[in-house]
C-alpha cells in the first residue's frame, strides 16, 4: 500500500487534486471529514466534549456548535490541550481503521490540512503539496467561499508558510492557473509516478536506474530531497541508526553529478543492518545487494528507492 500525504494552503485547490486522484482509483482518507465524524451526535467523542466544556457547546439539534466550542477550547493553552487530548486519539484511531481497510495494492491519499504543522511528512511514502500564491488563494476564499477577507488572511497566517510546505514537498503541483489547468499534471502524477511506485513498493522492486546516468549540473533541490529521505529513514530506523547522512557527489554544493542521491546509514553491526531489511523495504527502499570489503573489515548493504520520480540509493554500513 502506497501512502500519499496531500496538503496545501487554504484555497490552493487541494480538494480538486483529491477528487481527481479518487476518480483514478485512490482511496481518500480525509482528516477534516474524520474530525467531524468522531464528534457527530451519538458518539463518544461528542459526549467527552460536553463533559469537558459543558452542554452549551451543543446546537439546538444536538450537534456540535463549532464556534461555541472554539470560543472555549481556544481560550487558553490548557483548554486547547483538553480538546486535543479528546479529539486527536479518536481521529488517529479512525484514520488507522480506514487505512487498514484499504486494499493491499491500494494508493491511499491522506488529505491532511495540518500535515506540515503536525510533522507528519516523514510518515508518508510521498508528500504532494498543492501550491498557489497567497493572493490567489485569498481571492478564491473571498470570491468563491464567501469568507471575509480579514478572516481569510488570519486563517492563512495561522497555517504553515509556503516555504515550510515546499520543504516537505516531494511533488509540488502548481495551481496558480485557471480552473482545470492542474488536471493534466495530476493525471501524469498518477500514471507516471504513483502507479509504478505502488507496484514497486508492493513487490519490493527498485525503480529502474540506468547503468550510467548522465552527469548534470548541480541541482539546488538535492539537499532538500535528501533531507526528506533522511527524515523517513530516521522514522524507520529509530535508535538502530548511529547516523544518517547525505553523501556522494550530490552532497557537494555546486558540483555536477549524476541525478541519483546517496544516503548512508551507519549501524553497529551486521545483525542490525540485516534487521533493517524489511523496515526499509516497507517505506520504499528494498534491498539490492551487499558487499564485504575484507581489506577494510567493513560490511555494506545497498538499498534503492522504489520511487521512479526521485532516484536514490541507501547504503547501510557497519561501523568500523
Amino acid at each position: 500500500m502506497l501512502r500519499i500525504g496531500l496538503t496545501g494552503g487554504m484555497g490552493a485547490g487541494k480538494s480538486t487534486v483529491a477528487r481527481i486522484l479518487v476518480e483514478r482509483g485512490a482511496v481518500l482518507v480525509d482528516s477534516d471529514v474524520i474530525a467531524r465524524e468522531v464528534v457527530a451526535p451519538g458518539t463518544a467523542g461528542l459526549t467527552a466534549l460536553v463533559d469537558a466544556f459543558g452542554s452549551d457547546i451543543l446546537a439546538a439539534d444536538g450537534s456540535l456548535d463549532r464556534p461555541a466550542l472554539a470560543a472555549k477550547a481556544f481560550a487558553t493553552d490548557e483548554a486547547r490541550g483538553i480538546l486535543n487530548a479528546i479529539v486527536h486519539p479518536l481521529v488517529g484511531k479512525r484514520t488507522a481503521e480506514l487505512i487498514g481497510s484499504a486494499p493491499a495494492d491500494g494508493i491511499v491519499v491522506q488529505d491532511i490540512p495540518l500535515l506540515v504543522e503536525n510533522g507528519l511528512a516523514p510518515f508518508m511514502n510521498l508528500v504532494v503539496i498543492v501550491d498557489a500564491a497567497e493572493e490567489t488563494r485569498l481571492h478564491r476564499l473571498v470570491e468563491f467561499r464567501g469568507i471575509d477577507e480579514a478572516d481569510a488572511r488570519a486563517r492563512i497566517a495561522a497555517q504553515a508558510t509556503d516555504t515550510q510546505r515546499r520543504a516537505v514537498a516531494d511533488v509540488l503541483l502548481d495551481n496558480n492557473g485557471a480552473n482545470g489547468e492542474i488536471d493534466a499534471a495530476v493525471h501524469r502524477l498518477w500514471d507516471e509516478r504513483l502507479i509504478p511506485f505502488e507496484h514497486n513498493l508492493r513487490t519490493r522492486t527498485p525503480a529502474p536506474q540506468p547503468a550510467e546516468s548522465p552527469v548534470v549540473e548541480a541541482n539546488p533541490e538535492w539537499p532538500a530531497a535528501a533531507r526528506r529521505i533522511i527524515a523517513r529513514l530516521a522514522v524507520a530506523c529509530g535508535a538502530d541508526a548511529r547516523s544518517i547522512e547525505h553523501v556522494g557527489p550530490t552532497a557537494v554544493a555546486g558540483k555536477p553529478a549524476e541525478d541519483v542521491l546517496d544516503i548512508r546509514i551507519t549501524v553497529a553491526d551486521a545483525g542490525v543492518a540485516d534487521g533493517l531489511r524489511d523496515r526499509l523495504a516497507e517505506i520504499g527502499f528494498p534491498r539490492v545487494d551487499s558487499a564485504v570489503h575484507r581489506e577494510l573489515g567493513a560490511v555494506e548493504v545497498r538499498h534503492a528507492t522504489a520511487d521512479p520520480g526521485r532516484l536514490a540509493n541507501v547504503i547501510v554500513a557497519v561501523e568500523a
